[in-house]
């Protein structure tokens, strides 16, 4: 029986993220997995990768969000020529002190969009890197924890190679989530074209702040997760990786299987998805809702399914078939 006090917080939690929802769809025609993902991913506390070709939205999106979530928002664009510095900050001289002090960069903000975060060459990855895994940056000998909450919402163009660097692995998985985003429908881009005159008169209100994030998680920590559910989201995730156990037909697409961070990623989504459903349990539904978000990033292919033109969510689609649903 599930306890009336969580009823009434899954609709008070559903509230919120209806009017977020509903903020966002001012200015974003259709791009409703965009818009889910990206509040999936800021309620379930973890960073968000956005791919797709250009003008698509996405950076629109983000800094949408960014407007209804009412906190301090930074938009850095990535470039081959950048520095670690231009991301985090620096040491400066003061003259009248005698003294070095810190000079705070971009990433000191609540949301940071990375855009294009694949132009950047290593030495910036890894500066990202530290603040997306330790919410933390270092400059000079000095450590400084970011602000709460801290989000990374990165674009990137899945087709442009020139002057571009693969994510290394260790970063992607980082990321709880990576939204794939497609071209809007005929009906999507006519309304579109309707509204980009007066998109700049078009104002948002702001349904979300730092308490309200941190209750909606608090929320979300308390959906309730049957033990069967928990064990076939471990079951989905280890069966990317059991290349030695057993003869699945999609194990010889996978090169490298998914760490357990995509099982506490799944997990924590799937809550979310619940809530944003008004349900205070968790479904296996939910976490084949989610599954693909979560996983496609995480799944090393092998050269046989280039061969094949095997893609991620094709490979997931076959797991999701074969693995018993509880």
């Amino acid at each position: 029986m599930i306890d009336q006090n969580l009823k009434n917080s899954v609709k008070e939690a559903q509230l919120i993220i209806e009017k977020a929802r509903s903020e966002a769809a001012k200015k974003i025609v259709g791009q409703d997995g965009l818009i889910d993902g990206l509040l999936m991913g800021i309620l379930a506390g973890g960073h968000v990768l956005v791919e797709g070709v250009p003008g698509l939205a996405k950076t629109l999106a983000v800094q949408t969000f960014a407007d209804i979530l009412s906190v301090d928002f930074k938009r850095i664009q990535f470039t081959p020529d950048l520095l670690p510095a231009d991301l985090t900050g620096t040491m400066i001289f003061r003259q009248q002190t005698g003294e070095f002090i810190p000079r705070k960069g971009p990433v000191f903000s609540h949301i940071v969009l990375a855009d294009e975060v694949n132009r950047a060459p290593a030495k910036v990855q890894s500066a990202l890197l530290e603040a997306m895994a330790e919410k933390q940056v270092t400059i000079g000998d000095t450590t400084y924890k970011l602000p709460e909450p801290f989000f990374v919402l990165a674009t990137q163009n899945p087709i442009e190679q020139e002057g571009t660097y693969q994510l290394p692995e260790a970063q992607l998985d980082r990321f709880i989530a990576k939204v794939l985003v497609s071209y809007p429908t005929p009906e999507e881009e006519l309304e579109i074209m309707r509204r980009v005159d007066n998109m700049d008169e078009i104002s948002l209100s702001s349904v979300l702040d730092p308490r309200s994030i941190a209750r909606v998680r608090e929320i979300a920590r308390g959906i309730e997760l049957d033990e069967r559910v928990e064990k076939y989201i471990v079951s989905l995730v280890a069966a990317t990786r059991e290349q030695n156990k057993r003869k699945l037909p999609f194990i010889r697409f996978i090169e490298f299987g998914a760490s357990p961070r995509a099982t506490i990623g799944m997990m924590r989504c799937a809550r979310v998805k619940a809530l944003m459903e008004g349900r205070a349990f968790v479904l296996p539904e939910d976490v084949q809702d989610v599954a693909k978000i979560v996983l496609r990033h995480r799944i090393v292919l092998s050269y046989e399914a280039e061969a094949e033109e095997m893609t991620a969510d094709s490979v997931i689609d076959s797991i999701l078939s074969h693995v018993s649903v509880p």
